[in-house]
């Protein structure tokens, strides 16, 4: 029988062993759908796959925002993105399908969905979350464990990176005429990946 993380893990080692094994699943994954792919269609949506394990401080920061103590327990119910894995494209199309292909596998529970391409943030930031549990089977016991999942083209991930950074640098206070500028890239961001799909798209038909 499946059980929650914190009811079955009390301390930080298992928690990590939890998570980085949640990752291997994911990971493993994605590769797979991303080779039958390449077979099927002569063609690999993934670019590549990044993954991390959020630091111990980034966790308790965080808990400390949402005015929580500091427990395990509160580690795994209020963190979503403890595990998280930003997978990169090459188009547009290519996010939709990944996240669909994904969706659809039988031991993955879709818990939410974020489209921050249809509804981008105020500062222009685009991408595709999905937060997921995936089970991960010890030798005594079945964990479902939750993996926060972006999807995005590397035009967006160019532009969330640099955002990103000047978030930091400026402890999210930017200069009014920054925020302004990173709005305007965002927009010619959205417009390389809107012509460069275009271009793909008449290329696949004129090979047909």
């Amino acid at each position: 029988m499946a059980t929650k993380v914190y009811d079955q893990v009390d301390n930080w080692n298992e928690v990590l062993l939890v998570y980085r094994s949640a990752l291997k699943e994911v990971n493993t994954k994605l590769e797979i759908l991303n080779d039958e792919f390449q077979h099927v269609h002569r063609y690999n949506p993934i670019e590549h796959i990044k993954s991390r394990i959020k630091t111990s401080e980034s966790i308790v920061k965080k808990l400390k925002r949402k005015g929580v103590e500091s427990t395990i327990e509160n580690m795994i119910e209020y963190v979503d993105d403890i595990a998280g894995i930003r997978i990169i494209c090459s188009f547009t199309s290519d996010i939709y399908q990944i996240a669909e292909m994904l969706a659809n596998q039988s031991d993955i529970n879709v818990l939410s969905i974020k489209d921050y391409i249809k509804n981008p943030k105020a500062s222009g930031y685009k991408s595709y979350h999905m937060l997921i549990t995936v089970p991960i089977f010890l030798s005594d016991k079945t964990v479902e464990t939750k993996v926060e999942i972006q999807i995005r083209t590397v035009a967006m991930d160019f532009w969330a990176s640099l955002e990103h950074k000047i978030h930091y640098k400026f402890e999210g206070n930017a200069p009014d005429h920054i925020k302004a500028e990173l709005i305007e890239c965002a927009r010619m961001v959205s417009d390389l990946d809107d012509r460069m799909m275009a271009v793909n798209e008449e290329v696949q038909a004129l090979s047909k």
